[in-house]
């Protein structure tokens, strides 16, 4: 692999740009010409989109050429109509932050365990469970208390 590509790829990861499975899209463009970038998944996406609406290649045929699922299409599809070109890059996955834990949860869970030394993670767990009506894997909670204790609460 040459610099440049390595470069390319190395900047489609940090943007959350790169396709995971480029070896799905099978558009003669994509696999045969060198502007169009199996890699690049913004590019595949609108190009797929594209292809739809301005071509009139039926979805079904389009999605899969393009290495993805008619739902799949329809999101993507969906992305595109509200938010343009920024829609057709990924959204990071998953929670920013602890956000079962909140504050008054936190607190309880300490005075729980200031209370007995002896309570362990997936004690409190079933404690946050049975008063919050909140499931809450006992990592998180020894996470959040390691936290409290490092902030000097």
């Amino acid at each position: 692999m040459s610099r440049r590509t390595d470069a390319k790829l190395q900047a489609l990861r940090e943007a959350r740009a790169l396709n995971a499975r480029p070896q799905r899209v099978a558009d003669p463009l994509f696999v045969q010409g060198e502007f169009f970038d199996p890699s690049d998944l913004v590019q595949v996406k609108y190009e797929m989109l594209r292809r739809v609406q301005s071509e009139g290649q039926a979805v079904r045929e389009a999605a899969a050429a393009f290495g993805f699922s008619r739902v799949a299409f329809y999101q993507i599809q969906a992305a595109f109509t509200d938010h343009g070109l920024p829609g057709l890059v990924p959204k990071r996955p998953g929670p920013r932050r602890a956000h079962k834990l909140s504050s008054a949860v936190v607190e309880y869970l300490a005075q729980q365990r200031a209370e007995d030394q002896s309570l362990r993670a997936k004690d409190l767990a079933e404690m946050v469970l049975k008063k919050f009506g909140l499931s809450v894997h006992p990592r998180s909670i020894e996470r959040a208390l390691a936290k409290r204790r490092k902030k000097g609460r």
